[in-house]
């Protein structure tokens, strides 16, 4: 009894290690041992499916898109950024594990894990593919070779040859100026210096008065700096200087004439505008050292006349061609001393006037300055009255002024200039191309037709002032200029002329029947009677013309009265006229 009382309480025992409970068995029924065998295959298939897809994420291998591409050329490679990447910033990386930190609580040893919320984030969540890739593709941006790009945008000006560097110079300089675009240029570095120092680029030089704000006066210390600066750029970079300006100097005027003057021995040109205070000092170091000087431009300035420029003139005036000036009650000694033979060889010849001044007549003797500068080329009177003198010792013959090009007695005043007037300075004129008598209301189109200039290329005959002398009755005869220099003109002005409609209607098919369409490019009518079977015959014909004004033209329809610029505007002209 004993025997079998133990083997029975070891098969029960081995019976509830084996047997399931009551519940698992009406699960699974008959089917008990089969389902524990496919629990066993599913377990181990998603540890081998976990094997291979780790085994799988390694060997994948994506190409990257970096943020720049390399293009090559035909001597250098180019790296260029690319700002519309699809991975730049796009890619979204997930914490490492165990980045929360941990507090301590104080008063208790034990450590307490604070969680802190999530920001909702408004960005898509991406899927696990797109994670892996864009990890692929940093991973290999990083192990790649990179030439960073600011490296390359440093040393390109550094990398120029000096010749083309002083090219691009060349052209902004003939822009802007000499001063202050060099000196700036030249504290880049020293290849740039090198550059900008070039004795070609300082041939032509303005220096304005720069140094001090608009109402304030110069202190000592100012006035030293200026003076040096100055001296260090004559000695420096004005060896090769050809034509130098200076703008609204109130002082040092002298200082800066005699610095210029000993160290630029090419000096050809000199030009002061609206500056004081030149004494005989600056004449007196001009005569010393400038021995190339042939321009002198001092409008708007005030100097010496007496013991400075006059006696420059006398000692010095052969070597003078031009001379500009502005008309004053001291000055007009200098147009006296021309007349009197002290600058023989002069080709270029200005006299002007401020617009707001009121004494505008200038007495002049014509024949006495035929006869002391045969050699004029360039005679200009602007906005200033000229009154013919006589000769003492009686009319002289003379040779008048037969290398003429261009005469401007324009001004915005009554002008006394007759036809006879205008005759006595152009009767051996034949190489007159330009002729400005804009305000000139006494010449008549029958003095125009009396002058011995067969191929005038520019005439202005405008009536531009505001007084209304002389312009109370209809004038006649324009066809007879047209007629004349048809075949030559450039550039006609008649605007505010009082020619009738007939008059100018014949003068405009003069125009039109020139054998060189391509002649006429600017033609200015406004506020005169033109019509439009007039305007349209010569719109057609002149293909070239690429400027007509018609403002304030009466006979003319309302959308048309305006400045037209460009040939294509032109054209469409001419469609609204037909």
């Amino acid at each position: 009894m004993d025997s079998t009382e133990a083997e029975v309480a070891a098969h029960g025992e081995e019976s509830k290690d084996t047997v399931p409970s009551t519940s698992n068995v009406s699960d699974q029924g008959e089917h008990g041992p089969k389902s524990t065998r496919a629990s066993l295959k599913r377990n181990s298939g998603s540890a081998t499916n976990r094997k291979a897809k780790k085994r799988k994420t390694t060997r994948v291998k994506r190409s990257s898109q970096p943020s720049y591409t390399v293009h090559e050329g035909e001597d250098m490679l180019l790296v260029i950024s690319s700002s519309t990447s699809q991975y730049d910033g796009s890619a979204w990386v997930p914490k490492k594990k165990g980045s929360k930190k941990k507090k301590l609580v104080k008063g208790k040893g034990k450590t307490v894990q604070i969680k802190k919320k999530k920001p909702v984030s408004a960005k898509p969540k991406l899927t696990n593919d797109y994670n892996k890739v864009a990890k692929i593709a940093k991973e290999e941006e990083a192990t790649s070779v990179f030439v960073p790009e600011k490296a390359r945008d440093n040393r390109w000006g550094q990398s120029l040859p000096e010749e083309v560097l002083i090219n691009i110079f060349q052209m902004l300089v003939i822009q802007d100026g000499a001063v202050p675009f060099l000196c700036r240029v030249g504290r880049v570095c020293r290849l740039w210096n090198v550059a900008a120092s070039s004795p070609v680029l300082w041939r032509k030089v303005t220096v304005g008065h720069c140094w001090i704000a608009p109402g304030k006066t110069q202190l000592p210390k100012t006035e030293e700096k200026i003076k040096d600066t100055f001296n260090w750029l004559a000695q420096n970079r004005f060896s090769q200087l050809r034509d130098f300006s200076l703008c609204h100097w109130n002082k040092n005027v002298d200082y800066a004439v005699d610095v210029v003057s000993q160290f630029c021995p090419h000096l050809r040109s000199l030009t002061f505008s609206y500056c004081t205070g030149m004494k005989a000092q600056a004449f007196q170091s001009l005569g010393l050292h400038s021995r190339s000087l042939q321009s002198i431009n001092l409008q708007h300035s005030e100097f010496q006349v007496e013991g400075g420029l006059l006696e420059y003139l006398v000692n010095h005036g052969n070597q003078i061609r031009q001379i500009l000036f502005t008309r004053g009650p001291k000055n007009d000694r200098l147009l006296t001393a021309i007349t009197k033979g002290c600058c023989p060889d002069l080709e270029f010849l200005e006299v002007n006037k401020k617009l707001d001044s009121k004494d505008c007549e200038l007495p002049i003797c014509i024949q006495a300055l035929q006869i002391a500068c045969p050699k004029l080329k360039t005679f200009r009177m602007l906005n200033v009255r000229l009154l013919h003198r006589t000769m003492r010792n009686g009319a002289e013959l003379t040779s008048g002024f037969p290398l003429l090009e261009e005469l401007c007695i324009a001004t915005t005043s009554y002008s006394y200039m007759t036809d006879k007037d205008l005759l006595d300075i152009l009767f051996s004129s034949t190489k007159l191309r330009v002729l400005d008598l804009r305000g000139c209301s006494r010449i008549t189109p029958a003095g125009l037709a009396t002058l011995p200039c067969l191929e005038l290329e520019c005439l202005f005959w405008g009536q531009y002032f505001s007084s209304h002398i002389g312009l109370s009755t209809l004038k006649k005869g324009l066809h007879m200029v047209t007629q004349k220099w048809n075949q030559t003109l450039q550039q006609l002005d008649i605007a505010n002329q009082l020619f009738s409609e007939e008059d100018l209607e014949i003068a405009m098919s003069n125009l039109a029947q020139a054998t060189d369409a391509d002649t006429l490019r600017s033609l200015n009518l406004s506020g005169t009677r033109i019509t439009p079977p007039a305007l349209r015959s010569v719109i057609g014909q002149l293909t070239a013309l690429s400027y007509l004004n018609l403002s304030s033209c009466r006979y003319l329809p309302r959308g048309v009265k305006r400045v037209y610029r460009g040939q294509e505007d032109i054209r469409q002209l001419l469609d609204k006229l037909e």
